[in-house]
């Protein structure tokens, strides 16, 4: 084969990947200070951790998230169930990025969290992200029959609300979804999302495809939780869809509760990187909704 070939790129959708003419994809490095961390018992939080296997077929697996006690009796925290962003082909639950955010909630929350570790995209094309989240959710239903609450952030606010819509429309056993919180949402718009619809061949990339835009989404009304907090960042480039997506769902004849949260001054995603006065306000703003009913 020729070398000179075969770093020819036919796709480029930075900052996420590549595509070279001969198949291979590579990906870029989003955030240097984004690391692995291994599972177990962080001495500075109290947050110890632990990997499950959620499905042995496919290889799916989840972080879980604890505050350790010292004993004392053995009361059932409410769930809260974490579906991560990056662009559904980069982030992870075992990452530093999940771990300060959701030992944040977890000591703050006195929840539980259950991160859902998705195949990514494009090796494992869309929707196998969408799937893999629904299943995991059937998973949590069939261990724990309690309240759960689902959390996302861009991409995994995405999933989150596919994942709610889904189980209101098959009514799905085992699960009541609490709330929902939906964080600087990814959604799509007028234009063709190119890097969309390579990852989901068949997907338009257009806002007629339910999963980019959910006012078309005939199980919209179904969403199966009892409230949303949709929080949107001014400087965000995704603001407008977050916005148009709490329109879409008060206006859906949903029968829950939907609230709608602007961080004023930032960007994307900025809680989880930033510490300042803003990211705190969000936090506390995200703590109070899932403690409160």
């Amino acid at each position: 084969m020729d070398s000179g070939a075969s770093e020819e790129v036919a796709h480029d959708f930075r900052p996420f990947f590549r595509v070279f003419k001969d198949g291979r994809v590579e990906k870029y490095k989003l955030f240097d200070q984004i690391k692995p961390v291994p599972a177990g018992l962080d001495p500075e939080t109290g947050i110890e951790t632990k990997d499950v296997v959620l499905s042995p077929e496919t290889g799916v697996s989840a972080r879980v998230f604890v505050r350790k006690t010292d004993g004392g009796p053995d009361r059932k925290l409410p769930l809260l169930v974490h579906y991560h962003g990056g662009g559904f082909c980069a982030g992870s639950p075992f990452d530093t990025a999940s771990k300060g955010f959701l030992s944040t909630m977890v000591s703050r929350a006195n929840v539980i969290a259950i991160s859902i570790d998705y195949r990514l995209a494009p090796e494992n094309p869309l929707p196998i992200a969408y799937e893999d989240s629904f299943e995991a959710l059937k998973w949590i239903g069939a261990t724990r029959m309690d309240l759960a609450r689902n959390l996302g952030e861009s991409a995994g606010a995405n999933i989150g609300q596919y994942v709610a819509a889904r189980a209101g429309a098959a009514s799905l056993a085992g699960v009541r979804i609490k709330g929902m919180l939906i964080v600087h949402p990814f959604f799509g718009g007028k234009e063709v999302d190119e890097m969309y619809k390579f990852m989901c061949p068949t997907s338009s990339g257009l806002d007629d495809d339910p999963k980019l835009n959910p006012a078309v989404d005939p199980d919209l009304p179904k969403t199966a939780c009892e409230k949303v907090l949709v929080c949107v960042a001014e400087k965000d480039w995704l603001r407008n869809r977050g916005v148009k997506y709490y329109e879409a769902l008060c206006g859906s004849g949903w029968k829950g509760k939907a609230e709608l949260e602007e961080a004023k001054d930032e960007g994307h995603c900025f809680h989880l990187f930033s510490k300042n006065e803003r990211a705190e306000q969000l936090i506390n703003k995200m703590v109070d909704f899932i403690t409160k009913d």
